[in-house]
């Protein structure tokens, strides 16, 4: 299993940076995710408590579940299956008020599932893939927020 941190100050204020990325639709304003439905709403919100919404990424297809929904503090989130196979333990994104706007932290525990090489293809493939990723969907976060232009990484 690998543990990848993202974090990024974004400037707005914290309940419309938890909005915008407690709404996983937006996250198709990055360019590696491709499609987004949310397959079942929160008891709380539609993106709430519960939800189970399904990502296609370049990568492969995600369905996350909504496992704890604090706004406008943090909500964590399950991979509860995907392809290809992964095993995730955990997926937390928390929001700290800062002088500026909102930090943004961005933590997931993952592994792809993959007999002999899933550990090695995880720490080698994975994490940075992911962590481009998250990185472009904050980017994404960013310029819809404050009208800035996404900068290539």
């Amino acid at each position: 299993m690998e543990t990848l941190t993202v974090e990024q100050t974004i400037a707005a204020p914290i309940e419309d940076v938890f909005a915008w990325l407690s709404n996983a639709h937006n996250y198709t304003r990055s360019k590696f995710v491709l499609r987004e439905r949310l397959a079942e709403p929160g008891a709380d919100a539609p993106y709430g408590l519960g939800a189970l919404r399904v990502l296609l990424w370049t990568v492969g297809i995600f369905y996350e579940r909504i496992t704890a929904y604090d706004p406008p503090r943090s909500f964590d989130y399950h991979v509860e299956r995907s392809f290809p196979p992964s095993r995730h333990e955990a997926g937390r994104k928390s929001f700290t008020e800062v002088a500026g706007g909102t930090h943004v932290t961005w933590t997931s525990t993952f592994e792809i599932r993959l007999p002999l090489v899933g550990a090695f293809l995880t720490r080698v493939v994975g994490v940075p893939i992911i962590r481009r990723v998250f990185g472009r969907v904050l980017d994404a976060a960013q310029a819809d927020l404050t009208g800035a232009r996404i900068q290539p990484h």
